[in-house]
């Protein structure tokens, strides 16, 4: 039976509507559907269009069903409301499928109690009904819109819900297409674009979150695309990562830790990702200070000289075999003093100052790497191979030495 509640005028509760109450308005139901009918597609033209379309008949059924419900929980309370809910629900999810919001609907419900409440005034005077009996009229029948709106509601998130997941879903496959790069067909993408809304950019920035990352999504802007589900979890930014899009991804990344990658061409998407999580590697392994937010654009020449570490060792141990079978204290001073050398091209005494050592000492170390070396040290690609090697034992060596200080 439609509820009641106790009007704010009265100090005592409303009664429920007498059974008796059904008989008296049952006769007004068919002309009172037609009139609410007419205010309602007067009021919404959206709605007017909707009765004149393919799903007229489903509309009016779900105002027949709504409004003869009413009447029939007055005459017998424990009647069923199942297929009224299910057409109410169904109002609802076609709402959402139509793309509006429920502001509209809800107004039609209103608006559709107040034609109920004016006819039934009428009837009232008619009947010389008591005013304490309309006023339980008008609760009820308030409480009553209050249970349709409900429903719709339900239906309504219903299928939000649903489409969100479906979207989310579409955008991740989105994702991973653009990842996984040439040959993908671009009518792929293309379709995947049209479904989720999305504008293919001509550039795209990767992130690289650590797991599990936490991410505020509603503070992302709605063109970055994101796989949180990923054992690697990461983001694409359309376009660069310039200083708004810096501020976005700091307020949607409070508490996470992850690495901005270059920009790139959509092609190159997977180059993007893969120096970003490089960069996570590298902050592991002590190599690159860890920062909440950090960019490979700060890092490249780490990332270049590290990007293969069991090359690079390779390439160490070809590069400075001359100065194997040394002691480990006479092989480190030989490859300082060469790093320095290979560095400035400098006097004994200037490089003596940098190594803290008298400039005899550099002349004497100089002698033996050229001894060993066997003026190999005087061809432009071996000293290039040389120097890189250098560089890159320094970059992994020094934040090692500095974590075991600490």
């Amino acid at each position: 039976m439609p509820r009641t509640t106790q009007p704010s005028d009265a100090g005592e509760p409303l009664g429920p509507l007498p059974q008796e109450f059904a008989a008296i308005i049952r006769p007004e139901l068919p002309s009172l559907i037609k009139e609410i009918g007419f205010e309602v597609t007067r009021a919404y033209p959206e709605y007017a269009r909707l009765m004149s379309g393919p799903h007229g008949q489903a509309v009016r059924l779900c105002v027949e069903q709504s409004t003869s419900a009413f009447v029939e929980q007055v005459a017998s309370p424990a009647a069923p409301t199942t297929l009224r809910d299910e057409l109410c629900r169904r109002f609802g999810r076609f709402e959402a499928y139509e793309g509006r919001t429920l502001e509209s609907l809800q107004g039609a419900y209103r608006l559709g109690a107040r034609v109920a409440l004016r006819r039934v005034k009428k009837v009232g005077r008619r009947y010389h009904l008591s005013p304490t009996l309309m006023l339980s009229f008008a609760d009820a029948l308030f409480a009553y819109i209050d249970d349709l709106e409900g429903l719709s509601r339900e239906g309504y998130l219903e299928v939000r819900s649903h489409s969100a997941e479906k979207s989310e879903t579409v955008r991740r496959r989105l994702l991973h297409l653009v990842l996984a790069g040439p040959p993908v067909p671009h009518t792929a993408l293309a379709e995947l674009c049209e479904q989720t809304g999305w504008t293919l950019p001509k550039e795209v920035t990767l992130v690289a979150l650590r797991s599990p990352a936490e991410v505020t999504r509603t503070a992302l802007d709605d063109d970055v695309l994101v796989d949180l589900g990923d054992p690697q979890p990461h983001l694409l930014v359309p376009g660069p990562v310039d200083e708004e899009r810096g501020r976005m991804l700091e307020k949607a990344l409070p508490a996470a830790r992850g690495a901005i990658g270059l920009t790139v061409p959509v092609a190159s998407a997977a180059d993007s990702i893969r120096w970003a999580r490089r960069l996570l590697e590298l902050v592991d392994g002590g190599v690159v200070p860890d920062a909440p937010l950090m960019r490979c654009a700060d890092h490249l020449v780490s990332l270049w000289l590290l990007a293969d570490p069991a090359l690079m060792e390779q390439l160490a141990a070809r590069e400075l075999a001359p100065l194997a079978g040394l002691t480990t204290t006479r092989r480190e001073r030989l490859v300082e003093t060469l790093r320095v050398w290979l560095d400035t091209r400098g006097t004994a005494a200037q490089m003596g100052e940098l190594l803290a050592v008298h400039p005899q000492t550099v002349r004497y170390r100089m002698r033996g790497l050229e001894q060993r070396f066997a003026g190999r040290l005087a061809d432009p690609e071996t000293r290039f191979a040389t120097e890189a090697v250098l560089r890159a034992l320094r970059l992994r060596d020094r934040r090692r030495r500095e974590a075991a200080e600490s």
